[in-house]
């Protein structure tokens, strides 16, 4: 296993997702948990199931637009990779030994407690950490995001500039 400059194991995050598209709470997720790792994974689920805007190329993509920044401020690497099949699979492979997920309300716990449960009995030596989403993204969803885009409302603050005009390009589409 990899050491980190302090001679300790690589601590190792996977922050799993649709991103469909990337919004400001999934980057406000990815900032703080950069803090806590030496390597964050940022899986681009593939999730066809779900009818995605864009498609895993672009989603891979736009996140990995938005996030150097958020390395470069806190000197740690962050990898952003498609994925698909079982997600605990996928931590094993990556080496993760922390899944994060962010819960913006109470409707997210019960969805996020169950599959923690289950990732924790497929591998205990995995931990899931929640993070909250803070005050000004806790409202945030990838999929009301698209609904107003698509209805003509304004979505220049729940979305990161770039992100902004590829959801605006394809809207007009």
């Amino acid at each position: 296993m990899a050491e980190n400059n302090h001679g300790m194991p690589r601590r190792i995050g996977l922050y799993p997702g649709t991103f469909d598209p990337v919004t400001n709470g999934h980057l406000d997720v990815i900032a703080r948990a950069a803090r806590l790792l030496d390597k964050l994974v940022v899986g681009v689920a593939i999730n066809t199931g779900k009818g995605p805007m864009f498609t895993l190329d672009e989603r891979v993509a736009m996140v990995k637009a938005e996030i150097d920044a958020i390395a470069d401020k806190n000197g740690m690497e962050i990898e952003v990779v498609p994925f698909e099949g079982l997600l605990i699979h996928y931590a094993r492979h990556v080496g993760a030994s922390m899944i994060v997920r962010g819960l913006r309300a109470v409707s997210d716990f019960d969805y996020e407690f169950q599959m923690a449960g289950m990732n924790y009995r497929m591998a205990p030596d995995v931990e899931t950490v929640f993070l909250m989403a803070s005050e000004t993204h806790q409202f945030i969803a990838s999929r009301l995001v698209k609904e107003v885009a698509i209805l003509g409302g304004d979505i220049t603050s729940f979305v990161p500039a770039r992100t902004y005009d590829a959801v605006m390009q394809r809207v007009r589409k």
